[in-house]
């Protein structure tokens, strides 16, 4: 990100510069494979993907489940097709997973089934590590109620669906050390149910999920404010843990962390895998777990514990989300195909399958990260051997910084030490590294920025 802004920021502080012998830049080798699937990703296939689905009409969550050409069970059953489809053309490398709840709440009148397509691509190296690409299959116009009207839902979200299906054509063609789940979602407009049954199904499965890249309203470049922006797209995370308990909250409030959630590392973790393998789109980070008071499925992702951002479009454009097909005054209402440019799409779904590939070629994150240096010069830092892991490599930065700035690598060692470096001034972190150069997201220290899931839940999600 803007290495000519990090510069004059270090400029501008000498005194907290460290040693030069200790301040390495990034240097991860360069990854074929990161280029590879990059270049293979299809926006005629998107668009194709797009036009299939609006072609369902509405895809209510509680429009028709019986019909073969309309509503919301006619479509799940084409993407699980689709998915099925994958899986031969593979070799039997996906499964096909179903899983649904039953719900009934302000906007769900009656009891419904609200069910979630997934395609599970098993690692090959550490199964129960999975990362997650998500998008939502629902649709609705102005009334959230409205089953029975035409909601083409081009953008938001056939984009995301588009999105996931196109990454599970691309990444279905290799191997990789963890499993990658290709998550088309339910009943998101209606209270982000979909995103409640992938969690719940993750937690019932043991999955350590790792990483969830939820994709929501992915393919508009014209903003309502009549700028068009097709080079940079928005990361949105959560600052601290949905999950953190009072005690780790204290600890946090006052040793920092504020800013170094896992999902905030993992949108660092994207930020510099756009700059590196992608030419003419710009991560910009935001520093929320969302939109202002709006929400998707990765919501419910963070509510079970587990690390999850939001990728979105730069420039929203509100007269084509949630709006009954119409013109009225000279503008045109609703979210039709005409809507979405699919080589910005295109562009947003390459950092989607860089960003799956390099998390599931790399080792796991570190655990049990510890710095350690209080009433001396220097800071050491120590954390768990990770399975696979070639080396590790110890990052900091000056505590108000937005990306890591300075490295060494520690070696096959699990603790390194940093004589003059002192822990007042900076924040640290610890990734893991692959023989094959692979390296996991960044870890910051204590339970603030582990990566940890939490224990398997009690009762299954209804596969």
């Amino acid at each position: 990100m803007r290495l000519a802004i990090l510069a004059i920021m270090a400029a501008a502080l000498p005194m907290l510069a460290p040693p030069p012998a200790l301040a390495q830049p990034a240097g991860e080798s360069e990854q074929p494979l990161l280029r590879a699937v990059a270049a293979d990703v299809d926006a005629a296939r998107e668009r194709a993907t797009i036009e299939r689905l609006v072609a369902f009409g509405t895809r209510h969550t509680l429009s028709d489940t019986a019909s073969p050409t309309r509503g919301i069970g006619a479509a799940r059953a084409w993407v699980k097709s689709q998915f099925q489809d994958l899986a031969k053309a593979c070799g039997g490398c996906l499964e096909v997973a179903t899983p649904s709840q039953v719900f009934q709440g302000e906007r769900v009148p009656k009891p419904t089934e609200v069910m979630d397509v997934l395609a599970i691509q098993r690692g090959t190296g550490d199964p129960g590590r999975v990362v997650v690409i998500s998008g939502h299959l629902d649709s609705r116009v102005s009334d959230p109620m409205n089953a029975t009207s035409d909601a083409p839902g081009a953008n938001d979200d056939a984009s995301g669906v588009a999105a996931v299906m196109e990454a599970a054509r691309v990444l279905s063609k290799h191997k990789f050390q963890a499993t990658i789940v290709f998550a088309v979602l339910s009943g998101e407009e209606q209270n982000l149910y979909g995103g409640k049954v992938l969690a719940d199904y993750a937690r019932a499965q043991g999955w350590r999920v790792e990483a969830d890249l939820n994709n929501d309203i992915v393919g508009n470049t014209h903003g309502l404010d009549g700028r068009t922006d097709d080079t940079h797209v928005r990361v949105f995370s959560e600052g601290t843990k949905a999950v953190e308990t009072p005690d780790q909250a204290g600890r946090r409030r006052y040793n920092g962390g504020e800013v170094d959630s896992p999902s905030r590392n993992l949108a660092r973790f994207l930020d510099g895998l756009a700059d590196k393998y992608l030419t003419g789109l710009d991560v910009v980070m935001v520093y929320r777990t969302d939109r202002f008071s709006r929400g998707g499925d990765q919501v419910r992702m963070l509510e079970a514990g587990f690390p999850a951002v939001r990728i979105t479009e730069a420039d929203e454009n509100y007269t084509r989300q949630h709006q009954d097909v119409r013109t009225e005054n000279g503008v045109a209402y609703g979210d039709v195909v005409a809507g979405v440019d699919f080589p910005y799409l295109a562009q947003v779904t390459r950092l989607n399958v860089v960003g799956l590939a390099a998390l599931a070629a790399a080792p796991a994150p570190p655990q049990a990260v510890k710095a350690e240096g209080a009433v001396t010069a220097d800071t050491t830092l120590s954390w768990s051997a990770v399975p696979g892991a070639a080396g590790y490599r110890v990052w900091w930065r000056d505590t108000t910084a937005p990306q890591w700035r300075f490295s060494r690598d520690a070696g096959a060692t699990t603790t390194l030490a940093l004589p003059g470096v002192n822990i007042d001034d900076w924040f640290f972190g610890v990734q893991a590294v692959g023989p094959d150069g692979f390296a996991s997201p960044i870890v910051f220290p204590g339970p603030a920025g582990d990566f940890v899931s939490p224990a398997p839940a009690t009762s299954a999600a209804h596969p």
